[in-house]
C-alpha cells in the first residue's frame, strides 16, 4: 500500500505583503506530477487545506483545480483529507457522504455525539486491509457531548476519542490527525514553531504522542517543519512551501509511505523545489546587491544609515523584497555627555553618536528640525 502524506497547504496564504498564488499553484502541479509518476493508492492531506476559515474564491478555485488534476493523474487513488485549525471544519464537511462515493473523503468535524465514531476508510492490498482513521482538528469543547464527562484538555479530548475506537491491532492501521503532538515529558517550549503557526497561550493545545503508538503510521499535520515525534512512524510532513520567514532555508516537500506486511513501513521524503525560495540575506550593501534575485527575501544591511537611493537599489535588486533592515557595524558605547548650555540639540546628538557622514548629518538635522 503506497500513499502520499501531505499537510498544511495553507492555500490563500500571503507572505507578509506578497501573494503566493503562483507559488502555490506551481507546487501543487509538482505534487500532481509526482502522483502520476509514483501512482499512490491514496493521497492523504493532513489538515490546514486553506490558510483561513473563510478562504477567497481564488483559493477555493486553486484547490478545486488541484483535486481535479490529481484525480486525472491517479484516477483509482483515494483522496483522504481532514480539517486543520486554520480551516472551517463545517465547510470542509459539506457533501461529505456524496464525495465519499467518489473516493474523496473530506472530514471536517470530529465525532460530536455519542453515536458517532472517527471516520474509518478501509483499503486493501495483497497483505490485507489497511484502516485509515481520519481525525480532524479537535478542541475539547467540540466533543463535550460525546462523553459523560467533558474533556478538560486537548490531550484528554484526543485520547478519549481514540481509545473508544475498536482498533484491530492485527491489521495495519493509519491515523491522520492535525494537533500539536509531542513526546511524553517533552517541554513544549523546546519545540521550535514557525511564525505562521498558531500557538496557544501556555501551549494548552499539546497532546502526548504515546496515544499514537498503536498505529502503524501516524500522518500528522500542524507543525510546519518535517519531523518525527520521537518514533519513526509518527511523522509531520511539514509544509510543501515556506509559509513564513522563520521557515527560510528549510527543505520542503512531502512524504511517500509504503506499507508492506504488518510492522514493515518505509518512509521516503520527496523534496519539492519552489518557484521562489524564502531567504534571509545579511551583509554590507554592495555584497547584498550582488545576490539579486526574484526570491522572497528579508534583507539586513550591515553598516551606516541607508539613504533613499540605497533603499531604492535594494528594492530594484529584489522585486519580491519582504523586508529591509539595518544593523550597525560600529560598536557604540553609551557616552556620558556633560550638559553644556552652549550646545544645541544637533551638536549634542552629534557628540553622542560619534563620527557621522554628511548624509547622516543631513538626516539627523532634518529629524531635529521637524521634532
Amino acid at each position: 500500500m503506497r500513499f502520499f502524506h501531505i499537510s498544511d497547504l495553507h492555500i490563500g496564504l500571503k507572505l507578509l505583503n506578497r501573494d503566493l498564488y503562483e507559488d502555490q499553484e506551481y507546487i501543487l502541479k509538482k505534487i500532481v506530477q509526482y502522483a502520476k509518476e509514483y501512482e499512490p493508492d491514496a493521497v492523504v492531506l493532513a489538515g490546514d487545506i486553506y490558510d483561513r476559515s473563510m478562504p477567497s474564491a481564488e483559493a477555493v478555485g486553486l484547490f478545486d483545480s488541484f483535486i481535479n488534476e490529481l484525480r486525472e493523474a491517479v484516477p483509482k487513488a483515494y483522496i483522504l483529507m481532514i480539517s486543520g485549525n486554520h480551516d472551517s471544519g463545517a465547510r470542509l464537511n459539506l457533501y461529505r457522504n456524496i464525495l465519499a462515493k467518489e473516493k474523496l473523503y473530506s472530514v471536517g468535524l470530529p465525532p460530536m455525539t455519542n453515536n458517532e465514531r472517527i471516520e474509518k476508510v478501509t483499503l486493501s492490498d495483497k497483505f490485507g486491509e489497511v484502516n485509515f482513521y481520519l481525525l480532524p482538528f479537535v478542541k475539547p469543547s467540540m466533543v463535550k457531548n460525546v462523553f459523560d464527562t467533558a474533556p478538560d484538555s486537548y490531550d484528554d479530548a484526543v485520547r478519549l476519542l481514540i481509545e473508544r475506537e475498536n482498533i484491530d491491532l492485527q491489521k495495519r492501521n493509519v491515523i491522520v490527525s492535525h494537533q500539536f503532538y509531542l513526546p511524553n515529558g517533552e517541554n513544549p517550549e523546546n519545540i521550535k514553531r514557525a511564525d505562521s503557526e498558531i500557538v496557544t497561550v501556555g501551549n494548552i493545545d499539546e497532546v502526548f504522542a504515546d496515544i499514537l503508538c498503536k498505529f502503524d503510521y501516524a500522518a500528522l499535520g500542524h507543525i510546519h517543519k518535517a519531523s518525527k515525534v520521537k518514533y519513526e512512524h509518527i511523522r509531520y510532513a511539514g509544509t510543501p512551501i515556506a509559509c513564513s520567514v522563520s521557515e527560510a532555508g528549510q527543505e520542503k516537500g512531502f512524504l511517500m509511505i509504503d506499507l508492506f506486511e504488518k510492522g514493515n513501513v518505509n518512509v521516503e521524503t520527496i523534496t519539492l523545489e519552489p518557484l521562489r525560495c524564502v531567504r534571509k540575506l545579511e551583509g554590507i550593501l554592495e555584497d547584498v546587491l550582488e545576490a539579486a534575485s526574484d526570491d522572497y527575501v528579508e534583507v539586513t544591511i550591515l553598516g551606516d544609515i541607508l539613504s533613499s537611493d540605497d533603499i531604492a537599489r535594494v528594492r530594484n535588486a529584489f522585486p519580491n523584497l519582504l523586508d529591509i533592515r539595518r544593523k550597525g557595524q560600529r560598536e557604540k558605547s553609551v557616552k556620558k555627555i556633560a550638559i553644556n548650555k552652549g550646545k544645541n540639540e544637533f551638536e549634542l546628538m552629534k557628540e553622542f553618536l560619534g563620527d557621522m557622514s554628511e548624509d547622516e548629518e543631513r538626516i539627523l538635522k532634518d529629524i531635529i528640525l521637524n521634532m
